[in-house]
């Protein structure tokens, strides 16, 4: 069957070097649009060619788009191990080099500088790294450098090789203090973050299994484990984001219940915060900050304390779109103006060029926050025609983050390649 796709008619810096990118990609699973010629062509270039880790690349990327994890996680470790460098050309490649050091995950395992990049003629080259990575020998010529690696479980190892090694690098670096990264942990983040008075960030403990079945059977109570905390709590094992494991506990029941269907080791557990609005509904916004200044990314509204944006019912709701529309038109007279002392707080203790938060704002004035991480997935994929606000939101953030990437051009910079 011949193979005809859109993105197979593009020229390529080196077929064994050019990956299509999660900006390419990511869309067309989110657009259920069909990948069958992709896909073939992408095997047919592996068949071809066994040493063909760009392919390999590309066809990992649509593994995990279709939830097959473990096989992509598998093809892009065999990619990796043939070569470590990549590259994603936005436009026509005319505009800034980004490098960029990841690590082999899924789409939330690093910062998503591809699509940060959209709507640009930047080059963006992807180093993977690891905790065995012995040097930053070789680096593709770039014009500024990104430690893209998330805040994990998985991650410390890594992050703690690449505080010895960015050191070594000359020329700028975005989020170059890995210590920083690795400390975004939700303990760490609360602990951190508790003595700011414009900021509510619930005190968040790690536990073991064993004290939550203490509790659950009413051999010890929550206050013996956590000073002075009671019934509801929020519970989640470690090392989930995106709301992975994560649920309410109302009574010492509920934890045994709980335990019966996460067969986890260790936990975090924190007081559950009620944050609905005078409308009755749930508010969860997503905001990036980029060399200090913050951003709008999305807001969902949501009848349920979980708040996710697909399952919000956003799309299908013009009366939540509306809410959300105002929120980014007006972000900064209104939110950012409201919470002008929340923002500073964050970014003088997250000390970091760019990180995003999920937030909502609280009776009293204060900014709950729920997660600070540098890997949330910010991206522009919603339908232009239902959310056509967001796209020019979006590209507002994309444009400054080049823009700010751009700024730092050229700061004492020598290639190290």
């Amino acid at each position: 069957m011949p193979v005809n796709h859109p993105l197979l008619n593009r020229p390529v810096i080196g077929p064994r070097t050019e990956t299509l990118g999660m900006h390419r990609v990511l869309p067309m699973a989110f657009e259920r649009r069909d990948m069958t010629a992709l896909w073939q062509h992408t095997i047919q270039r592996i068949e071809a060619d066994v040493g063909d880790a760009a392919a390999m690349i590309d066809l990992s990327m649509m593994l995990y788009c279709h939830f097959r994890a473990d096989e992509a996680r598998a093809l892009l470790d065999q990619a990796v191990a043939l070569q470590r460098d990549f590259c994603i050309v936005h436009g026509d490649g005319s505009g800034l080099k980004v490098l960029a050091f990841v690590t082999p995950g899924d789409f939330m395992a690093n910062t998503p500088v591809d699509f940060l990049l959209n709507g640009s003629d930047a080059v963006l080259w992807l180093r993977y790294v690891d905790a065995d990575t012995a040097d930053l020998d070789g680096l593709p010529e770039h014009d500024v450098a990104l430690l893209a690696i998330g805040e994990a479980t998985e991650h410390r190892a890594v992050l703690a090789r690449m505080a010895e090694l960015l050191p070594t690098l000359h020329g700028p670096v975005m989020n170059a203090d890995p210590r920083r990264i690795a400390g975004l942990t939700r303990d760490d983040v609360s602990a951190s973050l508790a003595a700011e008075a414009s900021l509510c960030v619930p005190p968040t403990t790690k536990v073991d299994r064993a004290v939550l079945e203490s509790i659950g059977s009413g051999a010890t109570e929550l206050a013996d484990h956590v000073a002075s905390l009671a019934f509801p709590i929020i519970v989640r094992p470690l090392g989930t984001h995106a709301g992975g494991g994560l649920d309410r506990l109302d009574s010492p029941d509920a934890a045994l219940a709980y335990l019966a269907t996460d067969e986890s080791a260790k936990f975090f557990i924190a007081p559950f915060i009620d944050y609905r609005g005078n409308d009755g509904l749930f508010s969860k916004q997503r905001v990036v900050f980029i060399g200090g200044k913050a951003f709008p990314s999305h807001l969902a509204l949501s009848d349920h304390w979980i708040v996710h944006y697909l399952s919000a019912g956003m799309a299908e709701n013009a009366d939540k779109r509306a809410v959300e529309a105002a929120w980014m038109e007006h972000f900064d007279i209104d939110f950012a103006h409201r919470h002008a002392a929340a923002f500073a707080a964050l970014n003088r203790r997250i000390g970091l060029d760019y990180f995003g938060i999920d937030c909502a704002e609280l009776p009293d004035g204060r900014l709950l926050i729920f997660e600070v991480d540098v890997a949330m997935l910010v991206h522009d994929m919603d339908d232009g025609e239902t959310f056509p606000y967001k796209k020019v939101a979006m590209q507002k953030l994309f444009d400054a983050f080049v823009s700010y990437a751009g700024a730092l051009r050229g700061v004492g910079y020598e290639c190290a390649a």
